[in-house]
């Protein structure tokens, strides 16, 4: 990132004092053990270790306790699919207008043959694999054909293996897939353009209008998910010991519908959206517990972290009612381009290298993870391979003097709310959050200003649940003296804005160059 801004006030959260002044630097041929749980729609103050008292969230806590927690953390995109492009490519995704979740019909969002994280470590000797939610597309320009190989996909990506839901847990077709196919699908009952079967299976889902495959739909148990995947894991890594490996478990805990085994369903005082999320910290604890009991503690880095902010659907909304905050103290829910749409739990572990019960106030976000795994095994990075991360594994380890990252662009849903963060500002080029429009409490989109009214959260463009129409036609919010982002600042602050502004739009047009392995 350029260093222009290098004198710009440190991030607004107040930096804690961390244990060892700083990490020795890594040996060159140091290559850890590394498991990257990204859960889905788990936001800023879910974990009892961000401020939830009303979850126990003990095996994350603990991850905390024994390793580095940071609160200035932040996907590329307060929407799964492109943070999730972000997190794998180091591009950020408004550069392939990537503004939405993708769709069951979308083919591969990632060019086979480009630089990812995981070819990047395959391509140093880690075995790899994804399991859990994919959402990034199969097959190609046609998209994907369910009764047949799906190629391209995680496999021509840098994954040796891959298991897990195709889409997201509340879309079609619910099926397991494995590498290539689809798990259990009969030839002689083919996955159909149209049909009945999902709404009668799944009545609760958004149904699209895909039918057949009973077998493989069979196969597919939404109260299972989250026990098989946490075996399956636990499996993957025994059967690596030697390593090194690379596992991204990719949670669909605990993105709606809201799905736990039985054992997790009541457990929790705030209803199904609590429920889930102890499950998810259940899965963290098997796969620690693995990693431990293998003697694997000290070689190995786990990360956990979300693709986006906290969202205020039905059992979200459930959730604040009974006085849960999903997203702690932040303005705004997933989809937003307030604070609490992609501000996220980032907590990582590495006994030795990491020090301890620490805290980071360090600006990184989830588009940095394929520089700062290029910097932690050796790896050199082709110069046209993630052009919009940073490495960060000073941050990681130790304590930097100046900041890996100066500035982050945030790509909330609508693209007219691109934003921009330096240092202390935030600057978003539209009127709102930029996410969700539902305007009616109970409803499953709630957000915007109608959210904020429901939540009880104050911005001075909103009125009573409603834009101010004399409000300005873009935002500034000073994060050190206005965390809650309350205050719209854009009119005492005019150069401010207009240098953001600039710097943003010099960022977007540099989207227009060329990408050689894209």
């Amino acid at each position: 990132m350029p260093g222009s801004y290098a004198a710009i006030l440190r991030p607004w959260v107040v930096t804690l004092a961390l244990a060892g002044a700083c990490a020795a630097p890594l040996p060159a041929a140091e290559t850890p053990n590394i498991v990257l749980v990204l859960a889905d729609d788990v936001g800023y103050g879910d974990l009892g270790c961000y401020g939830n008292r009303h979850v126990p969230t003990p095996h994350l806590d603990r991850l905390a306790t024994e390793g580095r927690r940071f609160t200035d953390a932040h996907s590329a995109s307060a929407v799964c699919t492109p943070s999730r492009y972000a997190l794998l490519t180091g591009e950020y995704p408004f550069r392939r207008e990537l503004w939405g979740p993708a769709p069951h019909a979308s083919p591969l969002l990632v060019a086979p043959g480009r630089t990812t994280i995981a070819s990047l470590l395959r391509g140093r000797g880690y075995a790899t694999a994804c399991l859990g939610k994919w959402h990034l597309g199969f097959g190609g320009r046609g998209g994907p054909d369910w009764n047949a190989e799906l190629s391209p996909g995680p496999l021509d990506l840098g994954f040796d293996h891959y298991f897990g839901l195709p889409v997201v847990s509340s879309s079609p077709p619910y099926v397991w897939v494995e590498d290539r196919r689809v798990v259990g699908l009969d030839p002689a009952d083919p996955i159909r353009p149209r049909g009945p079967l999902h709404a009668e299976r799944f009545p609760e889902k958004n149904i699209d209008g895909l039918g057949g495959g009973r077998a493989a739909h069979a196969a597919f148990r939404d109260r299972e998910v989250g026990t098989t995947l946490a075996a399956k894991a636990r499996a993957w890594i025994r059967a690596r010991r030697d390593g090194p490996f690379f596992l991204q478990l990719a949670t669909p805990q605990i993105h709606h519908p809201f799905t736990p085994a039985e054992r997790f369903v009541g457990s929790t005082p705030i209803g199904r959206y609590g429920d889930f999320l102890a499950e998810l910290d259940w899965m963290v604890g098997e796969v620690l517990t693995e990693v431990d009991d293998l003697g694997l503690r000290d070689d190995t880095l786990v990360i956990f972290t979300s693709d986006n902010g906290g969202m205020l659907n039905q059992g979200g909304q459930d959730a604040w009612r009974a006085g849960h905050r999903m997203n702690g103290d932040l303005l705004g829910f997933k989809f937003d381009a307030w604070e609490g749409g992609h501000r996220i739990p980032f907590v990582a572990r590495w006994p030795g290298r990491i020090p301890a019960g620490t805290v980071s106030d360090q600006l990184i976000c989830l588009v940095d993870l394929l520089a700062t795994f290029a910097a932690l095994t050796g790896a050199e990075l082709p110069p046209d391979a993630g052009r919009d991360g940073v490495d960060v594994l000073p941050a990681l380890i130790g304590t930097p003097a100046v900041p890996p990252r100066e500035e982050l662009v945030i790509a909330p849903h609508s693209p007219r709310h691109l934003a921009l963060r330096q240092g202390r500002w935030m600057y978003i080029g539209g009127r709102g959050g930029g996410g969700f429009t539902g305007s009616r409490p109970g409803e499953h989109l709630l957000g915007g200003p109608a959210a904020l009214a429901f939540a009880g959260e104050a911005n001075s463009d909103v009125v009573d649940g409603k834009l101010r129409a004399d409000a300005p036609e873009a935002q500034l919010y000073d994060l050190a003296a206005d965390p809650r982002q309350a205050r719209n600042v854009i009119g005492e602050q005019p150069e401010v804005a207009r240098r953001l502004r600039d710097r943003l739009a010099a960022i977007a047009a540099a989207s227009m160059q060329p990408v050689q392995n894209q």
